[in-house]
């Protein structure tokens, strides 16, 4: 089964006096407020911000979904987004394949299963498991799918999490797999912010808000207690307690379990961003393992518990570097976690990355980058405490990936996609390496006047930023090829090519290019790529992306009049850095859930959790970069800015909506031209169901066809 996510992971206008005052007076605390006059924008359900919300979405449909191309793009898009014959994305639970799945029937989603054989066969016979429509009406609720945890071994249930409106906050409740049905009495834990985990059968971790206040400042919980079942929550016994000031996503438990019969279960205390110590659960207590506080546990194989490293580890003259993979006895280490003996199984060459690590019942699959092409391991435990190696044959031009892993057999599912050629699904069997595919998307495309180059950049430091460009075979270098620029930059996220129909058949096919840039803060060149970009060093993401973009206009494939760019969440937070640095670069900015107001970010919703990667206002030397890159405090009167389309979520309670209607109000005090648009729901993303997601991709590519095509 693969493994859920650790850490667990975006009216009345002043006049322009106001605006100076809020570019130049205080700008955190309470003279930020004072000087703020969009400040009641953040108010995110407040009855004047929605009016405005509404007043802005009819004047931005007014101009795109009343385009006379829209009609036929959202189509487009719709028919793709609800096609039939799209691969189920499998989870495998207890022997069979579980899927989540979305269709014009099934708008909020159903969850099913089948046999492994019927799923490799071209019409599988599912059998529905969860039906979110029925419930949602069953209950009057807004529903939305996040995910189920089967994680305890030999057991059916499961604890499925379930969110209004696409929220982070998640009402967890325990299902049945046997029966279908959620389990009467079973546990049940109410709307929050909350992670939880099986410790036994009969008993959960549980980190959540217990008492009122019991959250850090970015709104994440930092106690965990042990519940067990048939017990109200007022009972369950504190098990390991953090500190209101920590940082990241909150204290969370987890359990790692193999096929040999061990069990790690751990407590992550996210210290900040990326920093974290780690602690296992053990019958003595809750002790804490002496591993570097830039790690993540990732698997259990063996007996083995295995760690990747974001940062070098020296342990008795053996140093193991950045980027690495090592192991730890699990037995040793619960007997003394602070001497501990790690065993390297894998370090990065000079442009690799080891992207994901995911066990089966007796291996470890891998899943590397080496300048940007993926790669996949099987990895075998030997008697001697090493480990044996297979490169798997798998599409060498391709982003691999682990869709997921059974811990009780050694079965396991892959995908390889690139830009142009439909994705394939293959199924592993990781005791014997052998490789066979099940699936593969049907072409959504003509790709059949398309090619892919890979190219490199020098950004303003001299580093080589490689970037991925897509177009026309017949592409004259004249300058006048309509372009979208797409990259993040952030969080040691790796982007890598993909098969994507939508933009194929709404952009490509049209004759437009593409390019995704590779630009430092991202982890496609292991930690230090992503750390060459960390808080002050900031600079040096938005010199590389714009870098890119003097490459393409320099070479002929673009020019500033047809060149566009798109980003979202920290790459919401990229465009605007671009559109107000570099405003001339562009003719379209597509800024989609943004962080936008960078010396508010950590005042609103998560942002406190990012300090590690953005700085904080608190510290004197951050404070002044962050006031010199950010896009809501940098606009000035007077500046020929491209115009922009802004969209943003209602439900995102992890960026929130409120740095984009403050960047768009302060634009329309400025007299500026922009498009703004916000969805009333889906939580950090386009859109809670395949529908709103085909429409605001619909809206997106209308506004770039109208600014680079026209």
């Amino acid at each position: 089964m693969k493994l859920l996510g650790i850490l667990v992971l975006l009216g009345v206008f002043a006049a322009f006096a106001a605006i100076a005052r809020a570019q130049n007076g205080p700008a955190s605390g309470e003279g930020a407020a004072e000087t703020d006059p969009f400040l009641w924008l953040e108010e995110v359900h407040g009855t004047r911000a929605m009016t405005w919300v509404k007043a802005e979405n009819a004047k931005t449909l007014a101009v795109l979904q009343a385009d006379p191309r829209f009609a036929t793009l959202y189509a487009q898009a719709l028919k793709i987004a609800q096609a039939e014959d799209r691969i189920p994305a499998p989870q495998i639970i207890d022997g069979r394949v579980y899927n989540f799945w979305q269709d014009e029937e099934h708008v909020r989603g159903i969850w099913r299963h089948t046999s492994m054989s019927e799923y490799a066969g071209t019409s599988p016979a599912w059998t529905t498991a969860l039906d979110l429509d029925a419930l949602a009406r069953a209950e009057n609720a807004n529903w939305v799918w996040k995910g189920a945890d089967c994680a305890w071994p030999a057991e059916t249930h499961c604890l499925v999490f379930l969110s209004d409106g696409g929220e982070d906050a998640v009402t967890v409740r325990e299902f049945d797999l046997s029966s279908a049905t959620f389990i009467k009495d079973g546990f049940i834990l109410p709307h929050g912010k909350q992670s939880a985990a099986w410790e036994g059968p009969d008993t959960l971790l549980v980190s959540r808000e217990w008492s009122p206040g019991d959250l850090t400042s970015a709104g994440y919980p930092f106690i965990v207690k042990r519940l067990k079942r048939g017990e109200p929550p007022s009972d369950a016994v504190e098990v390991f307690r953090g500190a209101k000031t920590d940082g990241g996503y909150g204290v969370t438990p987890f359990a790692l379990f193999d096929g040999a019969g061990h069990r790690a279960t751990i407590i992550v205390r996210p210290l900040s961003t990326f920093k974290a110590e780690f602690y296992l659960v053990t019958p003595g207590g809750v002790r804490r393992l002496n591993v570097p506080l830039r790690s993540q546990p990732s698997a259990l194989v063996a007996g083995r518990l295995l760690f990747t490293l974001q940062e070098s580890w020296n342990v008795d003259g053996a140093a193991f570097p950045q980027g690495s993979l090592v192991s730890l006895d699990l037995a040793a280490a619960t007997a003394d976690p602070t001497n501990l003996k790690p065993a390297l199984v894998y370090a990065p060459g000079p442009r690799e990355t080891l992207e994901d690590v995911e066990p089966t019942n007796s291996r470890l699959l891998l899943a590397t980058y080496e300048n940007v092409r993926g790669r996949a391991w099987v990895y075998a435990p030997a008697p001697d405490g090493g480990w044996s190696k297979q490169r798997l044959d798998l599409p060498d031009d391709s982003s691999i990936g682990i869709d997921s892993t059974d811990d009780r057999s050694n079965a396991a599912y892959l995908t390889a996609t690139s830009f142009l050629i439909p994705t394939t699904l293959w199924q592993l069997d990781a005791g014997t390496g052998s490789l066979s595919v099940v699936k593969t998307s049907p072409t959504r495309f003509d790709a059949s006047n398309d090619v892919v180059e890979q190219h490199e950049a020098t950004s303003k430091d001299g580093t080589r930023v490689p970037y991925f460009i897509v177009h026309p075979k017949t592409m004259k270098l004249d300058g006048n090829n309509p372009t979208i620029l797409y990259a993040y930059g952030g969080f040691g996220v790796s982007v890598t090519p993909s098969y994507s129909g939508i933009l194929g058949k709404l952009w490509l096919e049209r004759g437009g290019v593409y390019v995704l840039a590779n630009i430092r803060g991202g982890g496609e060149f292991g930690p230090a790529w992503h750390d060459a970009g960390l808080t002050t060093h900031r600079q040096r993401i938005y010199d590389d992306f714009a870098a890119v973009a003097r490459d393409l206009i320099a070479t002929g494939v673009t020019s500033p009049r047809r060149l566009g760019i798109e980003g979202g969440s920290n790459g919401g937070l990229l465009m605007g850095v671009e559109f107000t640095q570099h405003p001339e670069l562009w003719h379209a900015v597509d800024i989609q859930v943004p962080l936008l107001d960078m010396l508010r970010y950590e005042k609103i919703e998560a942002g406190a959790s990012w300090a590690g990667e953005y700085g904080s206002v608190s510290n004197p030397e951050q404070r002044a970069f962050l006031a010199s890159i950010s896009p809501y405090n940098n606009l000035k009167p007077g500046v020929k800015y491209p115009e922009p389309l802004i969209w943003t979520t209602t439900k995102d309670d992890r960026v929130g909506p409120q740095h984009a209607r403050k960047f768009a109000a302060k634009l329309a005090a400025m007299h500026v031209p922009y498009l703004f648009y916000e969805v009333i729901e889906g939580g950090h993303g386009s859109g809670a169901n395949l529908q709103e997601r085909a429409f605001t991709g619909a809206l997106e590519m209308t506004y770039f066809i109208k600014k680079l095509m026209d």
